[in-house]
């Protein structure tokens, strides 16, 4: 079965293989996805994924309910085990194994769908825990460093530090986990539907964010989500799971895709209407 490579290629007239919009097109691959097949509750979601993830580009997975956008995720970041294929960390050297005995764990930065934040611990225990962990560090250079990426997440008041969890809005634990991922300064930032449960504007104001670390600080990101606002902001490439086929069926710039790709991504990207002006994307 041919990899998604080629079908971007002949999804869009050859043109949906170019890369990110802004960037070169020969931007340094960070990750390598080949042969993969998914797998849950017994049943295979999807087969034969193949792709790149490249540096500076926000990177957009998307389709129906139940195709394994999140479990795709899980598989990228090492907390699940493919059945067939491997992901590859091919970036600064050696490649390596996401599965294997020595994991990108400093290159990754994850943020949950919920945001995955210790209860029992202070947002600024929880930002600087994988610090504790992975670097070499006095506590007071842990401290600066985790209250600088809480204020690079847009959340620089000096008590947030301090705070419990439990006190801070959905937007606002959004935020903390995204600067808890940012800590390591990791190159390539995984994100599960991230703006899920949030309100337009605060969705609005995240999806700032990921373009102010795409553009002014040189993250690549993965962006599991079905938000088509958020989706034509930010996205360089869109990487869509066709639920009934089983497999990608259309990997290039969202735009294109959906003014030029196959028929199922046409109809989920603009909610089965014919395509006309989309604000989001004139105002991004």
């Amino acid at each position: 079965m041919p990899a998604a490579s080629s079908r971007e290629h002949s999804a869009s007239a050859g043109r949906l293989g170019s890369g990110p919009a802004p960037g070169p097109h020969d931007a340094e691959v960070l990750m390598r996805v080949q042969g993969l097949s998914l797998h849950a509750g017994g049943r295979e979601l999807q087969r034969d994924l193949s792709f790149d993830v490249r540096a500076g580009e926000v990177l957009a997975i998307c389709g129906a309910s139940g195709c394994g956008k999140s479990t795709l995720l899980r598989h990228m970041i090492g907390l699940q085990t493919p059945q067939t294929g491997r992901v590859t960390w091919v970036a600064g050297g050696e490649p390596r194994d996401v599965h294997g005995d020595d994991p990108p764990r400093r290159e990754i930065g994850v943020a949950f769908q919920a945001g995955a934040l210790w209860s029992s611990m202070t947002v600024g225990e929880n930002v600087m825990l994988p610090l504790e962990l992975y670097a070499d560090l006095d506590e007071a250079q842990r401290e600066q460093q985790a209250r600088f990426k809480l204020a690079l997440a847009g959340l620089p008041d000096p008590a947030t530090f301090d705070a419990e969890p439990a006190s801070l809005s959905g937007g606002m634990r959004k935020r903390a986990a995204i600067a808890r991922a940012l800590v390591l300064d990791p190159p390539l930032l995984c994100l599960d539907e991230p703006s899920a449960g949030l309100d337009p504007l605060t969705s609005a104001r995240l999806d700032d964010l990921l373009l102010r670390l795409k553009h002014e600080v040189g993250t690549a990101i993965v962006l599991v989500t079905h938000e088509l606002d958020s989706l034509f902001a930010v996205a360089d490439r869109l990487l869509f799971l066709d639920v009934d086929a089983g497999t990608a069926t259309a990997l290039g710039p969202p735009a294109e895709l959906r003014d030029h790709g196959p028929a199922a991504v046409r109809e989920f990207l603009t909610r089965g209407r014919p395509p006309a002006a989309h604000p989001s994307e004139e105002t991004a």
